[in-house]
């Protein structure tokens, strides 16, 4: 960590939508300590940098609150057989991409182990600040069940079959005692499949997923370690059904409809599409080998994705940041920011990757904000987000300087 103080910098106020210049910012121990405005001078103590930012954009760190870097591979049949410690290698690479992208604070999806987030908080992986979800959560024949069918199942209702990926666990208790392990591992909150998906072959996507006692089950479990679950889903059932089980946020929702997106935003609970995944499984899927039964699943969600968009708005739902990315298609996580500007004004979808985000991980005030006791997650962007969103495109080429917790890990200044 360094002390350090950034002038002569234009300020994005997320909250006004506004560029504003003459700014300063004061970091000491990782935090804000101070921000000025209208050309104000901090005073600089002895072996404190000072960097000019001739004039470049200075803006809180990007949140992604849908990744999966630990699937590196968009050939699933490979990545079940690849070793672990192949896999974390990967995975090293994946999360420091993606602080290289602006991205200093990430929301794991599934499929992280504990010994990424410790290797991270050792420094020994020069990633963004993750927020781990551990395994899934899903029901025989769900959205995190990718073995085959058997002929001669051996069926026992307590059963529950692991996987790096997920805990298949049916009935409440079972879904307890998945949940609880996962929280007893050190997941930070916990992700349950709602409902039919496009990367596993045997759930359709217009299938609803668990009850909603079961799904309240994880939400109660997570409730009592302080934390809380959140849900894959794309249909209104399958919406509905986990909102009124208590679930934070849904993830995706391509299909959502008018009066699903109401209920969300009356209790409050925050929608995470990813229109990127769709349109890379597209482009890419069939060569990079995803699996040929989810192909045929994709139509049913790639088009609906920005209307679903326009629905959440008009219905006042809180939408994150995410990007659902795997394997290969990591380095077009960017994209989702020029994709939702086809019908979203870009200060809220800035907002989104901020100020939204950092409420939905419970971290308002801490992260996402440039502001006296935050975090010091901070860009400093060649060019005007608010004019021109494509320049948080790309890999990171026009963000000059990027600081994650006072760390100061790109400068090209």
């Amino acid at each position: 960590m360094t002390d350090f103080i950034i002038c002569n910098a234009k300020l994005l106020d997320v909250a006004a939508g506004e560029l504003r210049g003459g700014a300063s910012i004061r970091v000491e121990a990782g935090k804000v300590m101070e921000v000025a405005e209208d050309g104000r001078a901090l005073s600089a103590g002895e072996g404190v940098t000072v960097i000019d930012a001739g004039g470049r954009t200075l803006m809180p760190g990007l949140i992604d609150a849908h990744v999966h870097a630990a699937i590196t591979t968009m050939d699933l049949a490979a990545m079940g057989r690849r070793q672990t410690s192949w896999i974390a290698i990967e995975t090293k690479f994946v999360l420091e991409g993606m602080l290289r992208r602006g991205f200093t604070t990430v929301r794991d999806a599934g499929g992280m182990d504990p010994g990424i987030t410790n290797a991270l908080d050792r420094g020994l992986v020069k990633g963004p600040r993750v927020f781990r979800s551990g395994r899934v959560i899903s029901q025989t024949g769900g959205h995190g069940d990718s073995s085959g069918v058997s002929q001669h199942p051996q069926l026992c209702a307590c059963d529950i079959k692991s996987s790096a990926f997920s805990h298949v666990a049916d009935g409440v208790d079972a879904v307890r005692k998945a949940v609880r392990e996962e929280l007893k591992a050190g997941a930070h909150q916990i992700k349950v499949m709602a409902g039919g998906g496009v990367a596993t072959p045997s759930d359709p996507i217009d299938m609803v997923q668990y009850t909603e006692a079961e799904i309240r089950a994880a939400v109660e479990e997570a409730q009592a370690r302080r934390t809380y679950a959140f849900a894959h889903a794309y249909i209104p059932e399958a919406i509905e059904r986990a909102v009124r089980a208590g679930v934070r946020s849904i993830e995706h929702g391509n299909l959502i409809d008018e009066a699903s997106a109401k209920f969300m935003a009356q209790q409050g609970c925050y929608l995470v599409p990813t229109l990127v995944t769709y349109d890379q499984i597209a482009e890419f899927g069939k060569k990079l080998r995803f699996p040929e039964e989810s192909l045929k699943k994709l139509d049913a969600v790639f088009g609906a994705g920005l209307g679903a968009l326009e629905i959440a708005k008009r219905a006042g739902v809180k939408m994150g940041f995410g990007t659902d990315l795997l394997g290969e298609t990591h380095p077009a996580q960017s994209k989702e920011f020029v994709l939702r500007a086809q019908v979203l004004p870009a200060a809220e979808i800035i907002a989104s990757a901020t100020l939204v985000n950092a409420e939905l991980l419970g971290q308002a005030g801490k992260l996402g904000v440039l502001a006296p006791g935050a975090h010091a997650d901070l860009l400093l962007v060649d060019g005007d987000p608010l004019a021109d969103i494509g320049v948080l495109n790309g890999q990171g080429e026009r963000i000059d300087l990027i600081a994650r917790g006072g760390e100061i890990v790109v400068n090209r200044l």
